[in-house]
């Protein structure tokens, strides 16, 4: 075991994975080696790359045993096609399978069976949730998952730490040839922001689609010299779990406080000036942040130069209204944004490594100016833990949280101070995702922590006026009200390993006991 930059302790070495090497600060890790190449295929004239079935589509890849197959987690909730083909595969005897999409949600149980049946024996995502999240937790794979964040994933797809054999990408719309989009058709999600980097880099690539049109089909998301073959079913997923409709603004008075907090530390902060970028998520409380930032916008006339990341309709709702001039979506939140990148020339759909990759020459994560970020937990080095629940239990993904920390010149990290009876502010998270040196503001209900690293920022925010407090004093009102939280007891085997975004090791995960 080797203590990394933050205190984990790290195996040298884990069967089935390799050698690990410990995390050393954001930026410590310089890569050395080449982008991956993968195998040159071709077609000729007049030969036709429309399948009968996923069977043909799998039979014609040549899968076979010990191979790495992917998917992307545009479809959310209302996904078929990852237990679609799973189900074929096992039926057609193929095992040993490494499976690496670039997320995984409670839809996905059915990977279960799968790993029981020895069809998939490895995972590697940005994460998981629901009853797979929980068996693997309990240590179901004798092989820990590994969990990347999406620069991450792109990173070590691009680095060829990560080799797809087979890429197995549903496309709401898709013509013969295999030009491909996300904004149209009746599964349509948006941008495909994290199938394009498969698409480029796996050995061979199927896409599949309920909505087969005439040839061109362009602009294309994913295109035609990238497909080996195209597979029309009569459907690719769930409308109704693939994107919500219009984004509900929250109406919890708490989370309208830790917005406010947090929008007039943004204000406070310096960055808030014409020209700004933002990324923000999906949350009630971060949702309500941009709506408080929105009225800040409109009475000082501040437009943002642009909005970043898993983009919601508030976000094209601003644009509309003139107060953003661009956007950069690598996922469509709603139903408004995944529309909107179809009809919108200002509104970009982006792969995940121009998005966050931090081994290429300057993702768009480097140009932000303000993160909101949300967290299960923080602890008084600001670390951030995204992925595991109080219980111990994956519930969560490492996302773009650590990929945009590292980025941006304020991350802010927005969360109550407590949840039921459980402390969000503790002394030591469970699981390090985001490593605390890269985190600027911790911003609650009961108070706004800074980063000892920024006195800048502090000394800004107490000429504000703003609720300011040591991260120490926030963990002592959450245990003033919940008592100490119980530690959590684990057995020794190793289930997860976590990957900072530059492929060192930040953390692990055990089995829970």
């Amino acid at each position: 075991m080797t203590k990394n930059k933050i205190g984990r302790e790290i195996p040298d070495y884990i069967e089935g994975i390799g050698k690990l090497v410990p995390y050393g600060g954001p930026f410590d890790f310089k890569p050395t080696k080449k982008k991956f190449a993968r195998k040159i295929s071709s077609i000729k004239p007049g030969e036709s790359k429309l399948l009968e079935s996923i069977k043909e589509a799998v039979i014609k890849t040549g899968l076979k045993d010990g191979m790495t197959i992917s998917f992307h987690h545009h479809f959310r909730a209302g996904d078929y096609i990852l237990n679609m083909v799973l189900d074929v595969i096992a039926e057609m005897g193929i095992k040993n399978l490494t499976l690496a999409p670039s997320s995984l949600s409670s839809v996905h149980e059915p990977v279960i069976e799968h790993i029981k049946n020895g069809v998939v024996t490895k995972i590697i995502t940005s994460g998981v949730r629901g009853p797979l999240a929980e068996a693997i937790s309990n240590g179901i794979l004798d092989t820990p998952i590994i969990i990347r964040s999406h620069g991450g994933r792109a990173r070590a797809i691009e680095a060829g730490d990560l080799k797809i054999d087979v890429a197995f990408l549903g496309a709401p719309s898709c013509d013969d040839y295999g030009n491909a989009n996300g904004y149209t058709g009746k599964s349509f999600c948006g941008s495909l922001g994290y199938a394009k980097i498969d698409a480029e880099y796996a050995d061979k690539v199927v896409l599949i689609t309920d909505n087969l049109v005439p040839y061109p089909n362009v602009p294309a998301s994913i295109e035609q010299n990238n497909v080996d073959y195209v597979v029309k079913v009569d459907a690719i997923g769930d409308p109704k779990g693939i994107a919500s409709g219009a984004t509900r603004y929250t109406k919890n008075p708490r989370e309208l406080l830790i917005a406010q907090y947090a929008a007039e530390a943004i204000e406070a902060s310096g960055y808030f000036v014409p020209g700004f970028s933002i990324q923000s998520g999906s949350g009630g409380a971060s949702l309500a942040v941009a709506r408080f930032l929105k009225e800040k916008m409109i009475e000082k006339n501040i437009k943002a130069s642009f909005a970043l990341g898993g983009i919601t309709g508030q976000f094209v709702e601003m644009q509309k209204e003139g107060l953003i001039s661009k956007i950069c979506d690598v996922q469509s939140f709603d139903l408004i944004a995944a529309k909107s990148i179809g009809e919108n020339p200002d509104h970009y759909e982006i792969s995940s490594s121009l998005y966050a990759n931090p081994h290429n020459n300057g993702c768009i994560s480097n140009k932000l100016d303000i993160v909101i970020l949300s967290a299960l937990e923080v602890d008084t080095d600001f670390n951030v833990n995204v992925i595991t629940g109080s219980d111990g239990v994956i519930r969560g993904a490492s996302g773009g949280h650590c990929d945009t920390a590292a980025g941006a010149k304020l991350a802010m990290i927005v969360c109550p101070l407590i949840r039921g009876r459980i402390p969000t502010v503790v002394k030591k998270v469970n699981t390090v995702i985001t490593p605390g040196e890269t985190v600027d503001v911790v911003v609650t209900d009961r108070g706004i922590a800074v980063n000892p690293l920024r006195s800048d920022l502090l000394e800004k925010f107490k000429k504000a006026k703003l609720p300011v407090c040591t991260i120490e004093e926030l963990r002592e009102k959450a245990e003033e009200i919940t008592g100490k939280p119980k530690a959590i007891e684990y057995g020794d085997k190793i289930v997860g390993v976590v990957e900072y975004r530059d492929g060192t090791i930040i953390d692990v995960i055990k089995q829970v006991k």
